[in-house]
């Protein structure tokens, strides 16, 4: 299922199902330890008898309050006569998880509402030696594991404690846990349980006819029993109810510092958009710099692994999109923690852990008996790409002096290197869409752009003569683009050229979004008639010719595939790919009209998007329903870019000529 509404703040990240489950929790690195690991932790009613889970049978609206990582849920079932109300936060500071839900009574009778709330924690993600108790000191329970410790509390009519509890075993010799108990409405009290547990605490209150009443429920999280408690105290004391008010009080102001564009043509749509993508990035960026792909763990369901890694190119992309925003204090966090990962070599691999670690890989590093670098070096020439771009923005020396030598020279010397000298592209490496190896259009677009960018380094710090290398051999690239990727026979840019033992080239001429990269860090002029040619045969061959429409990958993708491949829907349709169209029709634009093109891409984007804005990666062609992850970093820091991309070029064609103020 989508995560329509994830809430984090740098070190705690809560992510929802569809149907208001917990699913993912981590805690203390986004994209680190996650402590739920797609199991669902329940919150359900019980009133008049009868008991429901929220989820099935409810009438649920998931979204954000505007311009906040606050949520706004409503919840309704008629046939138990309730609407519930509810926003959730991560405070903006302290590690803790609150949620206020205000019930609305639909009958004209005066009535008990019980509310319980289930933990199914599988602590640093497995659920094994976990505990879970009750705190008769504190009146609430506690989960822990070694240093992992997530105490769970209420709150009704101003009294802190809970009124019920159970812990148990769960998933285990026939145990499904103790959210069974809470379905007669009471709770067995078992006070500690060891191992594979869970646990649910309730609370209640009365309804007067008609009317309303208020509960909060909150998870603190620490790495000792001492430090949730005292945690615990202080949501007390300053009352959950100002935390909340802190926290979307906080996220306004945040994104009030953002650039504008909302004096552009498009709709209000698509400027909501715009700031919910800056949150939805912000909220999956660890606060060490770690820029997270996805946190959403349904994907666990094919292979076995996740989203919940750094990659390089993602992270350079969506910091550029950071740096555009005006958000430089950000990506600085970024830079550096490229500047820790970096191989002695000047590569980068393939993802990283948010930690820093290397993390899991299919990139081997022998090819027939021969061993091979495995890298995609899209990766590392776009790192300095993108961080030329923050310096040309903000002209912070000081900070690029700490990363000129560690990270920029040593990458560029890498991509130096790492060149055929007959062609005098780059060596094959791994594509961005880590399924093929070559010779890339994208890829090569990509380091060309990134010894640019180490060229004006070097230039700026007085290295006039490494500069002019980097130079020269930027210009080598250009002139083998030319000669070996762009094909006079076909019109276009090939995807991809593989050599051959015999010298010559294997040539795949599969149309793929990704020729995008022939232009977009400045290999090309995005005018120059080979560019225009190559993204017009993208338009023309990789539109999803259904209702849905939007722009697939490449011909006959099957990732996540719903049907065969064929001419009206080559793949399934990727915000990515659309934006990427979109932000060349956007550089292409000389007049207002030529904008509209780019602007219905961008339009349709927020369309497609969830109600909360969030983003998949890719979405089915004949349902518009989210696949793959969801929501996904990069799709929001496109986004971004190509917003950011239209309104200044939309602002730029609607000055005044004598002031240079809009219109």
């Amino acid at each position: 299922m989508a995560r329509d509404i994830p809430l984090a703040n740098g070190t705690l990240l809560v992510g929802f199902d569809r149907s208001y489950q917990i699913r993912d929790l981590f805690y203390p690195t986004i994209g680190g330890e996650n402590h739920a690991v797609n199991f669902p932790s329940r919150f359900g009613v019980w009133v008049d008898g009868e008991f429901s889970w929220v989820g099935e049978g409810w009438e649920l609206a998931l979204d954000y309050q505007d311009d906040t990582l606050v949520t706004r849920v409503t919840a309704r079932h008629a046939g138990l006569g309730l609407v519930l109300e509810c926003q959730d936060a991560v405070d903006f500071h302290e590690n803790a998880y609150i949620r206020r839900i205000t019930l609305f009574n639909q009958r004209q009778a005066r009535r008990e509402v019980r509310l319980f709330f289930h933990h199914d924690f599988r602590i640093s993600g497995n659920d094994i030696g976990d505990t879970a108790l009750y705190d008769p000191r504190l009146r609430c329970v506690i989960h822990y594991k070694r240093q992992r410790y997530f105490l769970a509390n209420l709150s009704v009519r101003g009294m802190a404690g809970v009124e019920q509890f159970a812990t148990g075993v769960k998933a285990y010799d026939g145990y499904e846990g103790t959210w069974r108990d809470a379905e007669d409405g009471v709770l067995g009290g078992n006070p500690i349980a060891q191992g594979s547990v869970d646990s649910t605490i309730g609370g209640s209150l009365w309804l007067e006819p008609g009317g309303q009443g208020e509960c909060y429920y909150w998870i603190a999280a620490g790495q000792s029993h001492r430090e949730v408690r005292i945690l615990n105290q202080l949501i007390m004391e300053k009352t959950p109810g100002l935390l909340l008010s802190r926290t979307a009080a906080y996220w306004s102001l945040w994104t009030r510092c953002a650039e504008s564009g909302d004096k552009s043509d498009l709709s209000p749509a698509c400027h909501r958009l715009y700031r919910r993508s800056l949150l939805i990035i912000r909220s999956h960026m660890d606060n060490n710099g770690a820029v997270v792909a996805a946190v959403d763990s349904e994907t666990l369901q094919w292979g076995r692994d996740t989203y919940s890694y750094l990659w390089p190119r993602d992270g350079a992309r969506v910091a550029y999109a950071l740096d555009r925003a005006g958000y430089f204090e950000l990506t600085k966090r970024f830079f550096f923690f490229c500047r820790e990962i970096i191989r002695e070599e000047g590569y980068f691999l393939h993802k990283y852990n948010p930690d820093g670690s290397l993390a899991s890989s299919w990139h081997p590093w022998v090819k027939e008996g021969q061993p091979q670098i495995p890298i995609q070096e899209d990766e590392t020439a776009l790192v300095i790409w993108a961080l030329w771009h923050h310096y040309a923005g903000f002209r912070n020396t000081e900070f690029i002096k700490i990363l000129y030598r560690p990270l920029i020279m040593r990458a560029a010397e890498f991509m130096v290197m790492y060149r055929d000298p007959e062609t005098g592209l780059p060596l094959p490496s791994y594509d961005l869409w880590e399924e093929r190896q070559g010779i890339l259009t994208f890829t090569t677009g990509a380091v060309h752009g990134g010894l640019r960018a180490a060229a004006a380094f070097a230039r700026a710090f007085g290295e006039v003569e490494r500069a002019d290398h980097y130079d020269a051999v930027a210009a080598e690239i250009r002139k083998g683009m030319d000669t070996y990727l762009w094909q006079e026979k076909s019109g276009r840019f090939a995807r991809m050229v593989s050599p051959l033992a015999d010298g010559s080239f294997d040539v795949d001429l599969t149309v793929d979004a990704s020729l995008f990269g022939c232009f977009a860090f400045g290999a090309y002029n995005p005018a120059d008639p080979k560019v225009v040619k190559t993204m017009q045969a993208v338009a023309d061959t990789l539109q999803i010719r259904t209702p849905v429409g939007g722009v697939a990958r490449y011909q006959g993708d099957r990732y996540h595939a719903v049907e065969p491949a064929s001419a009206g829907v080559p793949g399934n349709p990727w915000f990515i790919c659309t934006l990427w169209l979109a932000q060349h029709w956007i550089a292409m634009a000389t007049t207002l009209d030529e904008l509209a093109p780019a602007r219905e891409l961008l339009e349709w984007v927020a369309a497609h998007a969830l109600p909360s804005g969030v983003l998949a990666e890719q979405i089915h062609p004949r349902t518009g329903l989210p696949l793959s992850v969801s929501p996904l970093t990069w799709s929001h820091g496109e986004y971004v870019i190509a917003y950011l991309d239209y309104t200044r070029k939309f602002l730029g064609f609607t000055a005044c000529p004598e002031c240079g103020r809009p219109h």
